[in-house]
């Protein structure tokens, strides 16, 4: 749909607003320490280096202020939780409005009492919160019982623009879903960022980390590649334990940028703390957009059964709708 300027002109959502043709990016990968004042202090730090680095738009793990709380259920935990704005929120405005940067901060948002969101608020260069978008997908696996803390969210799936391009936040289990990629980029994202927090139960894996680690990538460069958009993933690194009983998850970090055709432009290790910065070029976008013309191809006049949870009877070719 065309957009409507401030002086009349007719612009698209494939358009940034300033018309770069390329911006940077920074993922912070980061271990997690048990006090969530020490995991604020060091995301400003990490934001603030990233923003001297020349980045312009920059994001923090999913659930960056805490160890990842989800292993085990434990109502002691909503304490944790903090409204919009709250303490991360505004620290982290102040970095970005100092260093005139969007950052993408992921928090456990206490909405209201027993309301509870996996969430990430976006911070304009101003400093204001220009968005938030609630985790749409929530899982319930051993060692990640999201369910019984977070509320699914109900704010669908948006896109932010940001002086530099247009963006949206998705987050984790939120990445293995093609349908979420695909409407966001509908919308105009240049690049899809996923905060993360994802890792081996330690006893698999021996069996099973490469195919796991080799699966969530492959998903990520796929959504790049069928929507032609950027890929931004960033996780966290170490091993945390919910008691010292317990084997806990080593997140396996692995943080990485895509470019439209699935190449991956930058990486980061399984085991360091990292500041990821990659490029995100428009010009490449549309060039790629234009060899590979899935947009085009797309056949929106056959897809409505996508709405359904499942189709319990195959539809003949001659059965009517």
């Amino acid at each position: 749909m065309p957009l409507l300027g401030q002086n009349g002109e007719v612009g698209y959502p494939f358009q940034s607003m300033a018309q770069r043709t390329s911006f940077k990016i920074a993922l912070i990968q980061m271990a997690c320490a048990k006090e969530p004042e020490q995991n604020l202090r060091t995301a400003v730090e990490a934001v603030g280096e990233a923003a001297r680095r020349g980045a312009r738009v920059v994001c923090l793990p999913e659930l960056f202020r805490s160890q990842y709380f989800c292993q085990r259920e434990d109502v002691k935990v909503f304490d944790l939780a903090e409204p919009v704005p709250g303490p991360s929120v505004r620290a982290l405005a102040r970095i970005a409005r100092r260093r005139r940067i969007t950052v993408i901060a992921p928090i456990f948002e206490r909405r209201a009492p027993g309301v509870y969101h996996n969430s990430a608020a976006v911070l304009g260069p101003s400093g204001k919160i220009i968005g938030l978008y609630r985790k749409m997908h929530i899982p319930d696996d051993p060692g990640y019982y999201e369910k019984f803390y977070f509320t699914p969210g109900d704010l669908g799936f948006q896109v932010f623009d940001s002086p530099a391009g247009r963006f949206a936040p998705l987050i984790c289990w939120d990445q293995w879903y093609p349908e979420a990629a695909r409407l966001v980029s509908l919308r105009g994202a240049h690049v899809i960022f996923y905060p993360t927090a994802i890792g081996w139960h330690p006893a698999e894996k021996r069996a099973f980390g490469r195919a796991q680690l080799e699966a969530w990538r492959t998903v990520q460069r796929a959504h790049a590649i069928t929507n032609g958009v950027y890929v931004a993933a960033v996780n966290r690194v170490g091993l945390e334990k919910a008691h010292s009983s317990e084997a806990g998850i080593e997140f396996w970090g692995s943080s990485f940028i895509a470019d439209p055709q699935g190449v991956v432009v930058a990486e980061a290790s399984s085991k360091r703390e990292e500041i990821l910065i990659g490029e995100v070029d428009l010009r490449h976008l549309e060039e790629v957009r234009r060899h590979w013309p899935f947009w085009r191809d797309r056949r929106i006049d056959a897809y409505a059964d996508l709405n359904q949870r499942f189709l319990d009877r195959p539809r003949g070719d001659g059965e009517k709708s």
